[in-house]
């Protein structure tokens, strides 16, 4: 188990980013906040905070990106596998 950084801008933010690749198991940690990945999730790729309902809003850098597809554990890669982007739309 292996330390990686993430970037959260926002106390709002329920995704972070990843500053590094991440592989199951390792500990993302951005100051007191760390969450253990579940899955690899390769650098600038989101990690879920916590855990993501469907439907729910998903929130980065302080502004709504999308909605949650489907049911998103904490520590879990969030991407277009789970998330409905609202950009281009």
């Amino acid at each position: 188990m292996t330390e990686k950084k993430m970037l959260i801008m926002d106390p709002a933010d329920n995704v972070g980013v990843l500053l590094e690749d991440a592989a199951a198991g390792d500990v993302c940690s951005n100051g007191d906040i760390r969450v253990i990945a579940l899955e690899d999730i390769e650098f600038c790729h989101k990690i879920a905070l916590c855990d993501l309902q469907s439907g729910e809003n998903a929130i980065k850098y302080g502004q709504k990106i999308g909605y949650i597809s489907s049911f998103t554990k904490k520590g879990q890669w969030v991407h277009r596998h789970n998330l409905l982007s609202e950009r281009g739309r």
